[in-house]
């Protein structure tokens, strides 16, 4: 029985589409730690409407390697925007956060972040900010060129989200 259910499970999952979406229950206030489907290859636009209190993180593929953007609403109604990686801990490929209740927690360091650092803290160990300059914003979406992910691909080198 176990055997049969366990492939029940990962049949499940192939049918779901397993590896795109990720989500922790346990928040009041919904699913934590969301993540959406791969793209690859082109830039990555984030639909508004789906940013919440609750952050959402965005695999991107960028010529074989992969990064991660998350998106937050920020207690003041801001929309923040950073790559899924601490400033600091990159290069130990577990620099990448998950959110804890109401904060962003580092899995390497352990450091924790409100939202409403991220985007505007830049240096030490913060999630690395995705700036105005650098995307694309408009009532509906928020746009980061192919280009701008291309520039950070440095810094996913060894991340590994896990």
């Amino acid at each position: 029985m176990r055997k049969y259910g366990k492939a029940l499970i990962m049949t499940a999952l192939m049918a779901l589409g397993a590896g795109s979406v990720f989500a922790q229950s346990g928040s009041p206030n919904g699913a934590l730690n969301v993540v959406k489907p791969t793209i690859a290859d082109r830039d990555l636009v984030i639909q508004v409407s789906e940013v919440t209190e609750n952050a959402v993180f965005y695999p991107v593929d960028i010529e074989g390697t992969r990064l991660e953007v998350l998106a937050v609403k920020a207690p003041d109604g801001t929309i923040r925007t950073a790559f899924n990686t601490c400033q600091v801990c990159y290069g130990s490929g577990r620099g990448f956060y998950k959110q804890q209740g109401t904060v962003l927690g580092c899995q390497n360091c352990g450091n924790r972040f409100r939202m409403s650092q991220v985007e505007v803290r830049s240096g030490g160990c913060n999630p690395v900010p995705i700036f105005p300059q650098n995307k694309t914003v408009t009532e509906t979406a928020i746009t980061i060129s192919k280009d701008y992910l291309k520039e950070a691909k440095q810094i996913f080198a060894r991340w590994r989200r896990s």
